[in-house]
């Protein structure tokens, strides 16, 4: 134990004095907390820097388009009623038309009628003029003439075969029934011992003969008779075919004068006497001059939408005349196909051939819908997708849509757009590539 130094006044530094003296020198520090403004300054400092970078990256990978509001056409989406019809436009045709196409080609050597003209059934319209066809026609008249001549030979001759056959039968059997009675007489002679045993045996050996001879030539004829029906059988029906072979070579010849098959109002009548008329060659035709029809081009995009028995209509004269799809043609040329339209009461009397009427064709009964103005946008899209305008009309972004019917004014939408939206309807050809239309002031 240290001891007490009376010069030094302080006591002794014992180790809890030390402790005591450490922990005066140490003291806590308070961890600092932010402010709350200061954070909620930092939150909408990285708010507004999230969608300056995302308004950037949207900007550097959209492709934009500026366009004056002037050049496009805004319309919108409303909830109405969609009328399921097209217009069309037809052209009036005869409802029923024959042409006159020569069979064999030839030079016109006259000519009876005008272009124009009402003809009859049967009338003669042109007459040419084909001396080879006139020759080949004298020729195969020979020809089949003789062949017709062979045949009726060899017909003759077989004949005259049956009948020798039938001519030896007579003979033998007289020759049997003859020498039958001979037989018998000798017979009897020879048991009164009046002939000779040979005369007998001679008289037997040639009644044999006759009986062997018989049977043989009814063979033959039976043979003979069966050939004969099965080549005369073969000979008529040759001889069918060269008489009708003559018979199409005078048709031919005839077919040089061109007559109307059916009545009606001649058209297309153009040659002039001289002109060669190659073979198969059309002259004109015939057309009902009392009923029509209406031919009629549509869009290919109603191919699947047109079907038989649809109803159209047309006004004129204050009166509406009803027709219907009476024939279509599905082939498609130049983006549209074909159809024929058939009155079905009555057609206006002062119509004619050539002249064009617009028409109205239903497609479907009238519902309600979401509808845009018809535009030529369709076209450049496909109905797939439209700019869509934001509220501010500032711009205009693209979104696939789905859309349904059209008709002159409206396009039914299904999906894709909703009550109130703007679209653009104007063409779309010069910006069809963009994603976005930026709407700038004139």
């Amino acid at each position: 134990m240290r001891a007490f130094n009376a010069d030094n006044k302080q006591p002794p530094v014992t180790s809890v004095a030390r402790a005591q003296s450490g922990a005066a020198m140490d003291r806590v520090i308070e961890k600092k907390i932010l402010p709350v403004k200061t954070i909620g300054a930092l939150g909408m400092f990285a708010f507004v820097a999230l969608l300056l970078g995302l308004y950037l990256w949207d900007q550097a990978n959209t492709r934009s388009f500026s366009i004056e509001n002037s050049r496009v056409v805004v319309s919108d989406v409303v909830l109405g009623t969609f009328d399921d019809f097209i217009p069309i436009r037809g052209r009036v045709t005869p409802l029923k038309t024959v042409y006159l196409d020569v069979v064999e080609g030839g030079q016109v050597k006259q000519r009876f009628v005008e272009d124009g003209a009402m003809v009859t059934a049967g009338q003669l319209l042109v007459s040419l003029n084909n001396t080879s066809l006139q020759l080949d026609v004298t020729r195969n008249e020979a020809m089949v003439t003789e062949q017709l001549n062979n045949m009726r030979t060899i017909e003759l001759q077989l004949e005259q075969n049956r009948l020798l056959h039938k001519r030896n039968l007579v003979e033998m059997n007289y020759q049997i029934k003859r020498l039958t009675r001979q037989v018998a007489r000798l017979a009897n002679l020879d048991n009164a011992g009046v002939v000779t045993k040979s005369q007998l045996e001679d008289a037997q050996d040639e009644l044999q003969y006759y009986y062997e001879r018989r049977e043989v030539t009814l063979e033959s004829q039976s043979t003979d008779a069966r050939l004969q029906e099965t080549q005369l059988v073969f000979l008529q029906k040759a001889g069918a075919q060269l008489e009708g072979s003559l018979v199409l070579a005078r048709k031919n010849l005839d077919s040089l004068n061109v007559r109307a098959p059916v009545s009606g109002k001649l058209s297309g009548l153009d040659v002039e006497v001289g002109q060669s008329i190659s073979r198969g060659g059309r002259l004109g035709q015939i057309d009902d001059p009392h009923r029509h029809k209406l031919r009629v081009e549509v869009d290919e995009f109603y191919l699947g939408r047109v079907d038989i028995g649809q109803s159209a209509h047309f006004d004129r004269g204050g009166q509406r005349y009803r027709l219907k799809v009476g024939k279509i043609y599905p082939q498609v040329r130049n983006g549209q196909f074909e159809l024929d339209l058939l009155f079905e009461d009555k057609e206006p009397e002062d119509i004619r051939r050539g002249q064009t009427l617009q028409s109205t064709l239903t497609l479907g009964d009238s519902m309600s819908a979401l509808i845009i103005p018809n535009g030529t946008f369709f076209q450049d899209t496909g109905g797939n997708w439209m700019f869509v305008v934001n509220e501010s009309g500032t711009q205009a972004v693209r979104r696939n849509v789905r859309l349904g019917r059209r008709n002159s004014k409206h396009i039914e939408v299904l999906d894709g757009l909703e009550a109130g939206e703007r679209v653009v309807t104007s063409p779309y050809s010069s910006f069809k590539e963009m994603d976005r239309l930026m709407l700038t002031q004139d």
